[in-house]
């Protein structure tokens, strides 16, 4: 893949006018867009498993079909998402998502009929929102005085 992406800036600097400088890779605006996509990926996904693992629903492990790690790959992406609408201001987009999961949720919750997989799903999206939100928030307040 690295060897792609230089591939990439080769032929564009042969055929364009294009003035690659590191210096201007690594800017204030760039460190604080890195460190929150750190955060919504890795420190986030950790808070959230370190604060439900308390509640991990026996019904969870009875007859698991889902795919190995799809429940932390969807939050990281939910997380990016959610972690894109705030920064473009786009906050009814969230909604929509929330709307999208809970469609596609609600047949796995109604048919098994478990209280506590219910509230265990629901404490876990609403932590991801509510961190996804959180970051976006203080990386624009950041980026607003940089």
């Amino acid at each position: 893949m690295v060897l792609h992406i230089l591939a990439l800036f080769f032929v564009v600097a042969i055929y364009t006018d294009f003035n690659f400088s590191v210096d201007e890779l690594f800017t204030d605006k760039n460190l604080a867009l890195s460190i929150a996509v750190l955060l919504i990926t890795n420190v986030s996904a950790i808070i959230i498993k370190v604060f439900i693992t308390q509640w991990n629903p026996e019904s969870k492990k009875e007859n698991d079909d889902s795919l190995a790690k799809a429940g932390r790959y969807i939050g990281i992406l939910e997380r990016l998402f959610v972690f894109i609408f705030v920064i473009t201001n786009h906050w009814e987009a969230i909604g929509f998502l929330l709307a999208a999961k809970s469609v596609f949720r609600f047949g796995d919750l109604t048919s098994s009929k478990d209280r506590k997989l219910t509230e265990y799903i629901l404490i876990g999206t609403l932590l991801s929102f509510g961190l996804a939100i959180l970051i976006g928030i203080l990386y624009s307040y950041v980026v607003h005085f940089i």
